[in-house]
C-alpha cells in the first residue's frame, strides 16, 4: 500500500505534515496526528471540512455531495473522504469552506 505526505497548511502559515495511506482519508490521518481539522458529517455532506487542493492529486473515496462541479474544478475538496493518489498541498481551516459559503451568523 502507498503512503504519501500530505501538507495540510492553513492560511496563517502553519504547516504541518502527514503520512497518509492511499486508502485513508485525510481527516483520519489527521485526527490519528493530533491535527484538529474542522467536520461535520464524515461522508462528504456537510462540506464543513472543504479544504483546497494546492498541488499534488487525490481521489474522493465517496461522492463529494457537498461541491457543486464550479467548487471541484476549482481545487476544493473534502478532507473527510478525500484519499491522496500523490503527495499534496492542501490549504485548510474554516476560511477555506466560508470561501464557498457565507456564515449567516456573522
Amino acid at each position: 500500500m502507498s503512503v504519501h505526505e500530505v501538507t495540510l497548511r492553513r492560511r496563517d502559515g502553519g504547516e504541518h505534515s502527514l503520512r497518509v495511506a492511499a486508502d485513508e482519508t485525510i481527516l483520519v490521518a489527521a485526527e490519528r496526528d493530533g491535527v484538529s481539522l474542522p467536520f461535520g458529517c464524515r461522508y462528504g455532506a456537510c462540506g464543513t471540512c472543504t479544504g483546497r487542493l494546492l498541488d499534488g492529486r487525490l481521489a474522493h473515496a465517496e461522492p463529494p455531495r457537498a461541491l457543486k462541479d464550479r467548487h471541484l474544478d476549482a481545487g476544493y475538496v473534502l478532507l473527510c473522504v478525500a484519499e491522496p493518489r500523490s503527495d499534496c498541498r492542501i490549504e485548510v481551516g474554516a476560511s477555506v469552506q466560508a470561501d464557498l459559503v457565507s456564515n449567516p451568523w456573522k
